[in-house]
């Protein structure tokens, strides 16, 4: 292989997978691919703009080493992931005679990935699944540890399996065809990273502002590196989430809530949703005497520069009451016996998981940022 790739390694025993990052690898993608393959072919999720953006490439290397391709287009947006189209997926794959032992490929952002490694897990009770992530915020953070999920009228991401996937395939070429907000959307993403556990990642975030606005290459290689780093670890250490890897939740319970309020639709985009979670989450933490006003001012001066959706007032179209996201907010996944677990920070950087968060100082938090 002549070209370059940086690989991060998620280490789960017998379930152990790489995570290849570099520009190009849709070009060569049959020299990670092929290997994985029984029999010379597969069946390639995917969405309308993927399919229409970079589905040829990819289409065109494989086919070219003999591999026989046939394809899923789906619906862009969160409302895909939905039973009717976990349905559908899943009758495809049979339909095509796809066997326990064929690998499928999603080829897209979140919420293709998300909904191939369900259909993947329930499909002939396990098929093997490889992960092409085309966005900012699916190569960093829903591409990897294996969450995956559809969602639910009483909330998001509610039905999954956790199942990994037997390869991870980054090309950061794909991410100059982004929108600036989709962009900005996965951006929210990688500072969840810094915030959760390593200051010093948010301090060359910081000092690398205008390297990132402007994508550039060894910029933005190290920012999916550095990230998919963040997550190997806590999910090698802690794949089913019993402990340390609730600490990625940092900012979901409010951005989940946000999601569900306002119907998955645009009107918030996940990562947009999770940073504005991440900012919440430190305003509690300060009310609650745990982060100085200092990280919460520099947070969202951060934000600020980086030109990132970082107020629900800012936000357009009908937003939810305090009370509805409350009542939301007690379907959260990370619920145990009724009571809500939050991810707090001591400062940034340094998170940790309780369930001792006065509700009060919650509803004063939102009240304060609902317009």
């Amino acid at each position: 292989m002549k070209y370059e790739f940086k690989r991060v390694g998620v280490n789960l025993g017998s379930r152990s997978y790489n995570i290849n990052i570099g520009h190009g690898l849709l070009d060569n993608a049959s020299d990670f691919i092929k290997p994985l393959l029984p029999r010379a072919k597969t069946v390639i999720v995917t969405d309308r703009f993927v399919y229409d953006n970079h589905y040829q490439r990819l289409k065109e290397n494989l086919e070219h080493q003999n591999i026989h391709c046939d394809s899923i287009v789906l619906d862009q947006g969160e409302r895909t992931k939905s039973w009717k189209h976990l349905e559908y997926i899943v009758e495809q794959l049979l339909a095509m005679k796809i066997e326990r032992n064929d690998p499928i490929i999603g080829f897209g952002g979140g919420v293709i990935g998300d909904i191939t490694g369900f259909a993947a897990a329930i499909t002939r009770r396990g098929i093997p699944f490889i992960q092409i992530p085309t966005t900012l915020l699916a190569q960093v953070d829903s591409s990897v540890g294996g969450k995956t999920s559809i969602n639910s009228s009483q909330g998001k991401n509610l039905v999954g399996a956790i199942y990994q996937p037997s390869l991870v395939l980054s090309d950061l070429s794909v991410l100059d065809t982004l929108s600036k907000r989709d962009f900005m959307a996965g951006y929210g993403e990688v500072l969840k990273y810094s915030l959760l556990g390593d200051g010093d990642f948010y301090q060359w975030l910081d000092d690398h502002t205008d390297q990132i606005k402007k994508l550039d290459q060894e910029t933005m290689g190290t920012i999916v590196k550095r990230s998919c780093e963040i997550k190997a670890y806590f999910v090698s250490n802690d794949e089913r989430e019993h402990g340390i890897r609730a600490k990625l939740n940092l900012g979901h319970t409010f951005g989940h809530a946000l999601e569900t309020a306002t119907g998955y639709t645009d009107t918030i985009l996940h990562g947009e949703a999770i940073a504005i979670g991440c900012k919440l989450a430190f305003e509690l933490s300060c009310m609650a005497g745990h982060c100085p006003r200092e990280d919460v001012t520099r947070v969202t001066s951060h934000m600020n520069e980086m030109g990132m959706l970082d107020a629900l007032k800012n936000l357009e179209g009908n937003l939810p009451s305090t009370d509805d996201m409350i009542e939301i907010m007690k379907q959260d996944k990370k619920a145990r016996g009724g009571v809500l677990n939050f991810i707090l920070v001591n400062g940034i950087g340094n998170s940790f998981v309780t369930n001792q968060v006065d509700m009060g100082m919650v509803r004063e938090v939102l009240e304060e940022n609902l317009p």
